[in-house]
């Protein structure tokens, strides 16, 4: 269709009544026969809604007035009547409520079938002779509350407001001229029903730019970021939980959450629609004992949760339920699951009482977060209803998903996904390190295995994750919308939505590369030790990547409109300067200690450049926290990151060890050869692959480490008996002998009810070996989510010189395969592995 003219494209849409998706265009500054006036010089446009109009429609559309204002320079009106007047007009409602948009359906000018059941959907299209008076209206009519919302901010978008215009201060382009392209649009159902965010580890960042902005986490903040939400089409939260109790804190906030639209929860841990300050402050005001044990603490904690649904029965949420320790920690030990059981028992019956109906009329959720999968794993179970909440191991790598074998749970699944961690190995904190090809990739196989009735992740501060949780809001909409090629244009088109499209390729090779480099090893787990001084050049290597990544970002910030900047320097230029900025100071401090170590006096020129990219780091903080956007973001980059002694981090970055020497001494000469005693394969450069019918390889581009990613698809698809499902490599030997093959791959873990994922690896037709490399964890957690990645090895015997055919065959899916690494006497330790030898 995309070579029709457009008024025939036009006419096959009204004429069917198929909506496009509203991801394509229907705003233009081009005007033509086929489109609608909305804004010219001499014209006035109105929106006209109906008296009574629920009031989280009503401030969307007063947002929507105040964004055609920034972009146009003239507020629209709003009518509650016909206006009875030539000039443009935007017809805004809702099915259902004896609105105009009813008596629009009834008159068959829309079709209500596309509407009519449906959750969270939205229509935009123009209607001629909607009444007297009005030759041709545009109308945004909506399934419910939420699909209302979401067309009226689909439009906010296109005319070029961008969801992070607070949030990243994304400046606003003004128009004189825009214009509607006749037709019918909609984004169709969200595949997910609850899509959200989990604000967490929010001090010191968050927590002091929200004091000093709002004076706390109160109604004031939230309703930046309810409104944040809709404008990416997601409607769950959890909310900040470090010292914080959202419903008491601000007793406005949970009004406020349920007139925009907002479904609230609370964290893996916090049950009852009750935050664990809550209980705290709870059993100080009534003086009450500090026993977080049911089987101590029973008619307590009965009270307390009942206190917790009472305050929200009126308001739509999501309840978690179950119990962990107090304070985000197991329960103690030898906790028995009649007794988990029970519990979840008696907090349905609370909320029965409370809400004067059946249990199962209000949503709940049980989260499988760490030891608590455990229980589920030895047999723990929860009602029907109650939506199970799977987790990844807080590092993007998911745990567990259902048994598509057996019968599926009847209340669905959800998963819990992390952008940010507090906890081993290291925290993760400061910076996006989660490349959007990982996140897809385990979600994609999270939506495959039936996962579909919540995705919520955590964001940390939710600045600086902001493409991420862009992406990751999106895939919740519509996960089939995305496969492995297609992601580098979601970046793309998302570059030009904050930045125009003049440099949007180059900003979004930026955003591409960053998360990729940050996902080798993230910035506080990064030290003088990570990478390799003496093998491959390899430390000076990724030093220069970052560098020459900062570069190109520096020079798209000389060359953007002045306007583009503060928002580049949030989304694009900070976290590549200051990650290549500690990238330098890491290595000159490598080079100081190995200079040191040999007396050699240039170490102290290095020890110096360690302090002056200290220096700079405080200098980047400085500007991120007081000098963009006028000093807004204060305190919102005060995240430790340099100088973790532990897992945890310290209050403030810590100077790196230097050494200062006087004795002059040569610096040992260094040579590297990709020839000797090795062989390394990037996974993607097989000599043959072996697809069936049902199940095909991909590569995955920007995956992993190194190059790209290896894996089958789709995911939910097993390996029958009898189906090769192999990729083979060519390699040519000079040496014989027995040696080590090490394949590198992706930290999957063993989501599929912990037996394991397999593989077969064989050279030149021999028997090949059996290898199961996750299906028992014998302590390797932690370094696997340390590297982000799992090293399989097995042993080979290559009896003669000369080509010698490896065969790699998948016995489960989820496996993504990224390196292969062959030691004949040679290989030498690298973070990265050897370069590739050809």
């Amino acid at each position: 269709m995309k070579s029709l003219p457009i008024f025939i494209i036009t006419l096959i849409l009204i004429c069917t009544c198929i909506p496009s998706r509203a991801a394509q265009p229907f705003i233009t500054k081009e005007r033509t026969p086929d489109v609608i006036v909305l804004k010219e010089k001499n014209s006035s446009l109105s929106f006209l809604v109906n008296n009574g109009l629920d009031a989280g429609i009503s401030r969307a559309i007063n947002n929507l007035q105040s964004d055609f204002e920034k972009v146009t320079g003239s507020r629209p009106l709003i009518f509650n009547q016909n206006p009875n007047q030539s000039s443009p007009l935007i017809i805004i409602g809702m099915i259902g409520t004896n609105s105009v948009i009813d008596e629009l359906i009834k008159q068959k000018k829309i079709d209500g079938k596309l509407l009519k059941g449906k959750n969270e959907k939205f229509i935009i299209q123009n209607v001629k002779n909607p009444f007297k008076g009005v030759e041709e209206a545009v109308v945004i009519a909506g399934s419910d509350k939420r699909g209302t919302i979401y067309g009226i901010y689909e439009l906010s978008r296109q005319i070029g407001v961008s969801p992070w215009y607070y949030w990243a201060d994304v400046p606003i382009e003004k128009k004189d001229n825009i214009y509607f392209l006749k037709g019918i649009y909609s984004d169709g159902e969200p595949a997910v029903k609850y899509r959200g965010i989990f604000i967490n580890d929010e001090a010191p960042a968050l927590s002091g730019w929200s004091k000093a902005t709002f004076g706390g986490f109160n109604s004031r903040f939230y309703e930046k970021v309810f409104e944040l939400l809709l404008r990416l089409k997601a409607n769950y939260i959890w909310p900040a939980m470090w010292g914080n109790a959202f419903y008491d804190d601000d007793l406005a906030s949970g009004p406020l959450a349920n007139e925009m639209g907002i479904v609230m929860g609370t964290s893996h841990h916090e049950p009852m629609a009750l935050a664990q300050t809550d209980w705290h402050r709870y059993i100080k005001k009534n003086n009450l004992p500090n026993i977080w044990d049911y089987t101590k603490n029973k008619e307590v904690l009965d009270q307390f949760w009942k206190s917790g649904i009472k305050r929200s029965k009126n308001w739509e949420k999501v309840v978690t339920v179950g119990m962990r320790g107090d304070g985000d920690e197991a329960m103690s030990e030898g906790t028995n699951i009649s007794l988990l059981e029970n519990i979840v028992k008696e907090q349905r019956r609370i909320i029965a009482e409370e809400t004067g109906k059946n249990p199962e009329k209000t949503p709940q959720v049980w989260a499988l977060y760490k030891e608590v999968q455990d229980y589920y794993d030895q047999g723990m179970r929860v009602p029907d209803d109650v939506t199970l909440l799977f987790c990844d191991d807080n590092w993007g790598n998911v745990r567990k998903l259902p048994d598509l074998t057996k019968p599926l749970h009847k209340g669905g699944y959800g998963m819990y996904y992390h952008f940010d961690y507090v906890g081993g190995p290291r925290n993760s904190k400061w910076i996006n390190i989660s490349p959007i090809q990982r996140v897809w990739e385990q979600m994609n196989l999270t939506y495959s295995h039936g996962v579909d009735k919540i995705w919520i992740v955590n964001v940390g501060d939710l600045k600086p994750m902001e493409f991420p949780v862009s992406f990751f809001l999106d895939m919740a909409w519509n996960p089939e919308k995305f496969n492995s090629q297609n992601l580098f244009e979601f970046t793309e088109k998302w570059a030009a939505e904050q930045f125009g499209t003049k440099q949007a390729k180059e900003i979004a090779g930026i955003l591409n590369t960053y998360p990729k480099f940050n996902r080798r090893v993230t910035p506080e787990m990064l030290d003088s030790s990570t990478y390799s001084l003496d093998n491959y050049n390899e430390f000076e290597t990724v030093v220069n990547d970052y560098k020459n990544l900062a570069l190109d970002a520096y020079r798209i910030y000389d060359d953007i409109p002045t306007e583009y900047r503060d928002a580049y320097f949030q989304l694009v230029l900070y976290p590549v300067d200051a990650c290549s900025n500690l990238y330098e100071m890491y290595y000159a401090q490598a080079k100081n200690k190995k200079l040191a170590a040999e007396g050699d006096v240039l170490a102290n020129s290095y020890a110096d450049k360690v302090k002056v990219y200290f220096e700079r780091d405080s200098i980047l903080q400085n500007k991120y926290n007081n000098e963009i956007s006028g000093g807004k973001w204060t305190h919102i980059m005060d995240q430790m990151r340099i100088g973790y002694k532990a897992w945890h981090d310290s209050p403030k970055n810590i100077l790196p060890q230097i050494t200062y020497v006087s004795k002059p001494d040569k610096p040992a000469a260094k040579v590297f050869r990709e020839k000797d005693g090795y062989v390394s394969i990037e996974a993607e450069h097989f000599s043959q692959l072996n697809n069936s019918e049902k199940i095909h390889w991909e590569v995955i581009p920007d995956f992993g480490k190194t190059k790209s990613g290896i894996t089958t698809f789709p995911q939910q698809i097993y390996p029958g008996t009898g189906e090769n499902i192999f990729v083979e490599y060519e390699i040519d030997f000079v040496l014989t002998g027995e040696f080590n093959v090490e394949l590198l791959l992706a930290p999957t873990l063993n989501f599929n009810s912990n037996k394991g994922l397999r593989y077969e690896i064989s050279f030149d037709g021999e028997k090949p070996q059996l290898v199961n490399f996750n299906g028992k964890y014998r302590g390797e957690l932690g370094k696997w989510q340390a590297e982000h990645l799992i090293h399989s090895p097995t042993r080979h015997t290559i009896s003669k010189v000369g080509k010698h055919t490896m065969r790699f065959r998948v016995l489960d899916p989820g496996i993504v395969l990224e390196k292969i690494l062959i030691d004949t006497g040679g290989l030498k330790p690298a973070y990265l592995g050897a370069p590739e030898s050809r």
